[in-house]
């Protein structure tokens, strides 16, 4: 494909993940009232049945459109991954575009993998932060800069669980190796590391911790992976 056939399908690809983004966030506007309760839940572990608060009449409508735009995002989930296969298969071999359903499938549950996780890391992040100063000092938290920060939390271990399926399609394209991984795994698990601390939003040291140690363990499966799939 010449620069100009990559262009025109990287746009096809972006129109259709865009109109299928925009289609589910309608849905989750609709179920946002819902939504919020899943992600109140981690500081209710914390703070026990306290309400949130919000200061102004209009930010409770902002907050469910926020909530609405990354639901929206999460459903129409497959179909972005759909369109970034239809992307990168070209580059290819033939025999190798049979892993189209596994890597739509391994996508989603990876993603899917990532978001679970960060629910279970929020409640020990929470603690560690709300934690810190004296008994003088209270969290009252407002459901604004709360909503933003799990949702940023959510959306880097949502991302970051794609590292294995990253891996596995650049050892299938021949750009990297397992023999190439392995030897310099230490290197990774350091490159790792530093970006776990540098995207997660907290300055505590455990969330970055909990989002290195998986990442790991899902690199070394990448590397099995390959290994398995260029037999």
């Amino acid at each position: 494909m010449t620069v100009i056939e990559h262009l025109e399908e990287l746009r096809r690809v972006l129109i259709i993940s865009l109109i299928a983004w925009g289609i589910a966030t309608v849905i989750g506007f609709a179920v946002s009232q819902p939504v919020l309760g899943i992600l109140v839940g981690p500081v209710h572990k914390v703070i026990g049945n306290q309400k949130l608060i919000y200061p102004g009449p209009i930010d409770a409508f902002l907050l469910f459109f926020k909530i609405g735009i990354f639901t929206g995002f999460v459903l129409s989930s497959p179909v972005i991954f759909w369109q970034v296969w239809t992307f990168v298969a070209p580059g290819l071999h033939r025999n190798e575009r049979r892993f189209a359903i596994g890597f739509v499938t391994s996508a989603v549950l990876l993603f899917a993998l990532g978001i679970g996780f960060a629910f279970f890391a929020m409640p020990i992040a929470l603690r560690f932060l709300t934690g810190i100063g004296s008994s003088e000092l209270t969290y009252l938290p407002f459901a604004d800069k709360y909503i933003n920060f799990i949702l940023i939390l959510v959306a880097i271990f949502g991302v970051t669980f794609e590292l294995p399926l990253a891996m596995t399609m650049l050892g299938l394209a021949g750009i990297v190796s397992a023999r190439f991984l392995s030897r310099n795994r230490f290197k990774f698990w350091l490159g790792i590391f530093t970006g776990a601390n540098m995207v997660t939003p907290g300055i505590d040291p455990f969330t970055p911790t909990l989002l290195t140690l998986p990442l790991i363990i899902l690199f070394e499966a990448s590397i099995l992976v390959i290994r398995a799939l260029r037999r």
